[in-house]
């Protein structure tokens, strides 16, 4: 079989309906396209939301919980204007959810016993304790988080090693690959390709990049996204961190995965077959698609019930495909620079930082990468997340204090950083 981060279920061991949700990060654009996928297969039986976790968008998270009832909720803040008392007061008479806060709070929903799927849906490194708590717990963990697997991936893998978790990857080449990859023979498999659609900027040049403004690089020509998420694939850090997610899952070397631009973002990710074939994953983008068939793995759901727009290829008339330009977005390199050092979570924390101050207006576009790489310049020694026998929930906590006090160490000197 393929290599994986972990088992992957066949219809004999598939999780039963309803299955039995925690969303994590409920009110972004994963949460909110995944909020529509379960309202178009409403009253079908096949799933039941049993706890939202929301930053601090609680007025949406509350329209949210007055929709679903869920019995359980969680924040960022415990109090203030975005804190427990701020949300319960927007919650209609009646209905009376626990309510948890902070890490602990997201790493508790995540691992409730009334909870057997939990969709890792937070941006950036906020959605690691989340994605760990449910695989240390064997929960079936869909994946939209990518710095789980770019902080921790080799932890995750152990994990899912020690309690028989699944994870299945909802990014759409993620789940393109591992629709190609399914069912074949570690030796069938010769290399991975992810598709990039090279962002608002890949026909311009250096003197353009260094006067991009935030409303400019925040204008994705395919999909629509938060904020963090277009602005990394206007970079291409988005590319770079998939690459990373990608030897992770699949075990892969990171020689043997390769990016190429496709600027209508059809073909979502490719497979390279021992053979000199490829296998291709073809759909509208729509994250929809990828989200429905990971929270109904084995299964595919009725697209035409979901709202997924079928694909009429002689209406898209032709798919291109170029080389990334490099010398010009430098953070693909940078990924697979930190990957090989051991320093993803100083490359995850450096560029969250960069992102952030340049939408502040505070460093330029050009001023991402360069940041990034002096980070990773000064980046110390890398993390060991091999497991024992001895106790999990020991290890698992000394694991990620490591990781978060590197990541909090990084950022820290992001932010004094200056061009």
């Amino acid at each position: 079989m393929m290599k994986y981060i972990s088992s992957i279920p066949g219809e004999r061991d598939a999780l039963p309906f309803p299955r039995r949700l925690a969303l994590m990060g409920c009110t972004g654009s994963i949460g909110s396209s995944t909020l529509k996928v379960l309202e178009a297969w409403r009253g079908s039986g096949k799933f039941e939301v049993r706890a939202l976790a929301a930053g601090r968008n609680i007025a949406l998270l509350a329209r949210q919980a007055e929709e679903w009832r869920p019995p359980f909720l969680a924040i960022l803040d415990k109090e203030g204007p975005k804190g427990v008392d701020a949300l319960r007061a927007m919650l209609p008479s009646g209905y009376r959810p626990e309510i948890v806060c902070g890490k602990e709070g997201y790493a508790l929903l995540a691992s409730l016993p009334e909870v057997d799927m939990v969709l890792s849906a937070q941006v950036g490194a906020a959605g690691l304790r989340a994605t760990v708590a449910a695989a240390a717990s064997g929960k079936t963990v869909c994946l939209a988080n990518k710095e789980s697997l770019v902080l921790a991936g080799e932890l995750i893998r152990n994990i899912c090693r020690r309690t028989g978790a699944v994870v299945l990857p909802v990014d759409s080449e993620h789940f393109a690959l591992f629709e190609g990859m399914v069912g074949r023979g570690e030796n069938d498999i010769a290399s991975l390709v992810l598709t990039a659609s090279g962002g608002p900027f890949r026909t311009k040049d250096a003197a353009y990049l260094k006067n991009v403004r935030p409303e400019d690089a925040l204008k994705h020509p395919n999909w629509s996204m938060g904020a963090k998420i277009t602005i990394d694939s206007a970079t291409l850090m988005n590319k770079g961190l998939e690459v990373i997610e990608a030897c992770h899952l699949y075990q892969m070397p990171v020689r043997d995965v390769s990016v190429v631009v496709h600027p209508q973002s059809i073909v979502h990710s490719l497979v390279e077959l021992a053979d000199g074939s490829m296998m291709g994953h073809f759909a509208v983008p729509d994250m929809r698609v990828p989200i429905a068939a990971c929270l109904s793995w084995p299964y595919l759901l009725d697209g035409r019930i979901t709202g997924i727009r079928p694909l009429h290829l002689a209406e898209i008339g032709s798919l291109t495909f170029e080389e990334p330009r490099l010398d010009l977005f430098p953070c693909l390199d940078l990924a697979r620079r930190a990957l090989a050092g051991g320093h993803t979570v100083e490359l995850n924390a450096a560029n969250e930082v960069a992102v952030a101050r340049f939408l502040a207006g505070d460093i330029g576009f050009t001023d991402i990468p360069a940041l990034v790489r002096d980070m990773l310049d000064d980046a110390s020694a890398c993390q060991d997340f091999r497991l024992n026998d001895g106790d999990l929930r020991t290890q698992v906590a000394r694991a990620l204090d490591a990781v978060e006090n590197a990541d909090a160490a990084t950022r820290r000197k992001a932010e004094q950083w200056r061009p």
